[in-house]
């Protein structure tokens, strides 16, 4: 009897549970359903969904239509699609959305604003646990592929992209437009690689007035972009690596100055990041060009650009190589500089730089009439190690100090500099060791003008050794 009334109890348990642990219909469809008009265009090109691609037809609206109806993925074929205005992707609204070509369509932008405009609204950091729900189900990841964009109009841009999440941005050519990449407001984990940005009249790609962790640019050739290559203005960066590019002559010649690379922080910060493994040049007769300039806030804070890595790059035909101003925690390391209308470096108002292992050089075979001067100023617990300086012309000395404390000099090779090789002005708590310095008997090798504190040992030198009160000679060898 009591088995009897136990199987019928078992089997509707069973059955309850199984109800509960089955999700509403309403919740599937909200996690695993397309829209309708996804599934059904599904594999189609956009000229196949109505679009032109002719050149004559404005194909905004059509590609707008498209897009606003959540089709999800734009496969743009062969052709030139006529853009007047930007189409606008407001991803919360339409879902998940690529743009893809295999490099044979191009984008006609005859409007102003980006061809492609992206829209998030991701407000929290790149941690998983500060993203909301909606943006892993909406607006994720959202992807531009294999398209070129030309500027038909003086305001047109390629790509913009405001609050997204994991944006991708590859194999992405923009030519004759004002900016390249425009990214602003805020971003999370941008991806950018194997793009060409190429002669516009703005800049290549543009960071300003960002809150942006997480940006990789890599494998791209940004060149010929008037107002800069990469340019940060205005923003909070953090966690930024340009890496294995080649980017040159982003500099006009009637723009304010600029550099290939450039960090204007005099409002916000920019820290965590590198520069690695790019071939860096060219200037185009642009006033007080430079390929990497990192500017900080001013001296009454010059820590809110650092810690950051400038390492194994290639960099020549500039008026500076590299310009640190109110910046701390750099290391630079690896490098060859040469063909430095001005300087090779010059650093700034700042601190805790790490200057290792690079060479700078004149090569004979350049024959430009460059100075190549290496210049601090203003700057304190700095360690210079390890640098090879050939010949620097019209600058009182190959390395040069000024009103600096607490900086170590050592294991450098300095030599045929057209007027001396160290000079240390109004220089405290610091000390030159175990160089080798190579000038004519006319020439200083090393010379201190006053400052305190001062300690040169075990150097091998040819050219005079010239000091003042408060500095210790030991050790240190001339030679002819």
């Amino acid at each position: 009897m009591k088995s009897r009334t136990l199987v019928p109890v078992c089997v509707m348990a069973v059955v309850l549970m199984g109800l509960y642990l089955i999700p509403p219909a309403a919740s599937l469809s909200q996690t695993t359903s397309q829209p309708e008009s996804s599934r059904e265009n599904a594999g189609k090109t956009v000229l196949e969904l109505g679009v032109k691609g002719d050149g004559k037809t404005d194909d905004s609206a059509a590609i707008q239509k498209l897009v606003d109806a959540s089709v999800g993925s734009l496969r743009f074929p062969r052709g030139q699609y006529r853009f007047t205005k930007p189409v606008v992707i407001d991803l919360t609204k339409v879902g998940p959305t690529s743009i893809s070509g295999d490099g044979t369509a191009t984008i006609l932008m005859e409007g102003a604003g980006p061809a492609f405009h992206f829209i998030g609204t991701h407000n929290g950091t790149a941690s998983p646990k500060t993203v909301q729900p909606v943006v892993w189900d909406q607006e994720r990841t959202p992807m531009i592929d294999g398209i070129e964009i030309v500027g038909k109009h003086p305001e047109a841009i390629g790509v913009a992209a405001s609050k997204t999440m994991q944006i991708n941005i590859t194999r992405l050519v923009v030519r004759k437009a004002l900016h390249g990449i425009h990214l602003y407001e805020r971003n999370r984990n941008v991806s950018i690689d194997n793009c060409h940005l190429y002669e516009n009249e703005g800049v290549g790609i543009y960071l300003e007035k960002l809150n942006l962790h997480q940006v990789n640019i890599s494998d791209s050739h940004i060149s010929y972009n008037k107002q800069g290559g990469i340019v940060v203005r205005e923003s909070e960066i953090r966690n930024i690596q340009i890496g294995n590019c080649d980017i040159e002559g982003n500099m006009g010649e009637e723009t304010e100055p600029t550099a290939n690379i450039l960090f204007d922080i005099s409002k916000g910060s920019l820290r965590e990041g590198a520069i690695f493994g790019c071939t860096i040049q060219h200037t185009n007769n642009a006033p007080d060009s430079a390929n990497v300039r990192f500017i900080g806030n001013g001296p009454e804070d010059p820590r809110k650009v650092g810690n950051f890595a400038i390492a194994d790059n290639s960099m020549s035909d500039v008026a500076v190589n590299i310009h640190l101003k109110h910046a701390r925690g750099i290391t630079i390391t690896g490098n060859t500089l040469w063909q430095a209308y001005e300087h090779n470096l010059l650093v700034e108002d700042s601190s805790h730089i790490v200057l290792g292992s690079n060479l700078l050089d004149r090569n004979p075979d350049y024959r430009a009439k460059t100075k190549d001067a290496n210049v601090f100023k203003d700057c304190t617990d700095c360690t210079l190690n390890a640098l090879n300086i050939l010949a620097t012309r019209g600058v009182p000395a190959g390395l040069i100090l000024e009103n600096c404390a607490r900086m170590n000099i050592t294991n450098c090779s300095i030599r045929r500099c057209q007027n001396g090789g160290i000079l240390l002005s109004n220089v405290k708590q610091s000390r030159i060791s175990d160089c080798l310095i190579t000038e004519g008997e006319n020439n200083f090798a090393i010379r201190v003008t006053g400052g305190q504190e001062i300690q040169i040992t075990d150097n091998l030198v040819s050219g005079s050794i010239d000091v003042g009160p408060g500095t210790e000679v030991s050790n240190t060898m001339t030679v002819y």
